[in-house]
C-alpha cells in the first residue's frame, strides 16, 4: 500500500504537468480524488493492513492526499489564469452586432400629468405646488368644510395630528394663494393627494390638478369653455361634455363633468356601461363663503374651480382598466409606454 501511495503521487502529479485546458481538470479530479477514484481505491485497503502500521499509513495517506489537492488548485488557478488573459478571449469579434442597451420612459403618469400642465399654461395659467402635509385648516375649513361637516367623510383622510394631516386634495392651494395674492388669478396646483381608499378605481396615493380661475364677471360658460378646450387638447379630438349638478363645499353651484366615452365615442359600450359617458372631473363657480374666508368681495369677484385626477385620465387615454397596473412596477407594463 505505500509504494502504491507513492506510485499514484508521482503519476498524479505528471498528469497534471501533461494538463493544457481548463476543461480537464474535472476528469482529472474524478480520476485521482473521486468517490471511486485510484486514491479512494487504495484507501479501501487499510483495514487489512496490521494495527502496527495503520497510523504511518494513514499519515503517509493524508499527505498524498494533501499533495495532490494543493497541485490541483495550483493547476486550476494557472490554467484559469491563462485562459482569461489569453488574447482569443481579451479582444473583441468587432463582427458580432452590437447590445442596444434599455431605455427608461416616462411613467404614464408622469406623462398625462406633465401633458394636463402644459395645456393649461397655454391657457394662461400658472403652477404651484404645496406641501403634501397640510393644515386642517386650509385642508378643510378654508374650503367651506369645518369640523363635523358631512363632507369630511368623503375624503377618508391620514391624520398626523389633530390639526396635521396627509392632503386629501390640492384645493388648499386655492386658499392659500388667495389668501396671500389679490386677484386676477388663474392658477393650478398639481401634486399628489392620499386618501385610506383601495381597489381596482382608487389607490391611498394619486395625483390631482386643482385649478381655478377669480376675476371680475367670471362665469360658468367660461368653466366650460376652459374644460372644453382641455378634453380636446388631452384626447386629441373634439369630445361632447355633460355637466351634471353635484355638491362640493367648496363651489355653488357644483358639477360633475362626464365625456363622451373615448372608446365608443358616445355610442355605448361596456367601458361607459352602455350610456356613452364617462366622468372625468369635479367642478363649480367658488362659494362666496370661500371668498370670504379670504378677504375677497364676493358683490366684486367670481371664479370658478376644477379638479380632475391624472390616473383617472391616464386610465381613459390608454385604455387602461385597473389603476394599480400604475404601482406595480412591472416592466412588461411600463416599457408600453
Amino acid at each position: 500500500m505505500e509504494q502504491e501511495l507513492h506510485s499514484l503521487a508521482a503519476e498524479a502529479k505528471a498528469h497534471l504537468e501533461a494538463l493544457t485546458e481548463a476543461g480537464q481538470l474535472e476528469d482529472f479530479r474524478i480520476k485521482f480524488l473521486g468517490r471511486k477514484g485510484d486514491f479512494s481505491t487504495i484507501m479501501r485497503q487499510l483495514g487489512t493492513a496490521s494495527k502496527e502500521d495503520r497510523p504511518r499509513l494513514g499519515q503517509l495517506a493524508n499527505t498524498v492526499k494533501t499533495e495532490i489537492e494543493e497541485l490541483f488548485e495550483k493547476k486550476k488557478s494557472s490554467l484559469q489564469s491563462s485562459a482569461t488573459t489569453s488574447d482569443d478571449f481579451t479582444k473583441p469579434d468587432l463582427t458580432l452586432p452590437g447590445r442596444r442597451p434599455q431605455t427608461g420612459r416616462l411613467h404614464p403618469v408622469t406623462r398625462v400629468l406633465t401633458e394636463a400642465c402644459a395645456i393649461f399654461e397655454n391657457l394662461g395659467f400658472s403652477v404651484a405646488e404645496g406641501p403634501d402635509v397640510e393644515q386642517d385648516y386650509y385642508n378643510f375649513e378654508a374650503l367651506n368644510i369645518p369640523a363635523h361637516h358631512p363632507a369630511r367623510d368623503m375624503h377618508d383622510t391620514f391624520y398626523v395630528s389633530d390639526s396635521i394631516l396627509l392632503r386629501t386634495h390640492t384645493s388648499p392651494m386655492q386658499a392659500r394663494i388667495m389668501e396671500a395674492q389679490d386677484p386676477p388669478l388663474r392658477v393650478i396646483a398639481p401634486g399628489k393627494v392620499y386618501r385610506c381608499d383601495s381597489d381596482i378605481t382608487h389607490t391611498p396615493m394619486f395625483h390631482q390638478v386643482e385649478g381655478f380661475f377669480v376675476d371680475k364677471n367670471v362665469s360658468f360658460a367660461d368653466l366650460k369653455g376652459i374644460l372644453t378646450v382641455f378634453t380636446e387638447k388631452m384626447f386629441g379630438k373634439k369630445l361632447a361634455l355633460r355637466f351634471r349638478p353635484s355638491f362640493f363645499p367648496f363651489t355653488e353651484p357644483s358639477a360633475e363633468v362626464d365625456i363622451a366615452c373615448v372608446i365608443c365615442e358616445g355610442k355605448g359600450c361596456r367601458v361607459c356601461k352602455k350610456t356613452g359617458w364617462l366622468e372625468i372631473l369635479g367642478s363649480g363657480m367658488i362659494d362666496p363663503e370661500v371668498f370670504k374666508m379670504v378677504g375677497y368681495d364676493p358683490e366684486v369677484y367670481s371664479g370658478f374651480a376644477f379638479g380632475l385626477g391624472i390616473e383617472r385620465i391616464a386610465m381613459l387615454k390608454y385604455g387602461i382598466d385597473d389603476i394599480r397596473l400604475f404601482y406595480e412596477n412591472d416592466l412588461r407594463f411600463l416599457s408600453q409606454f
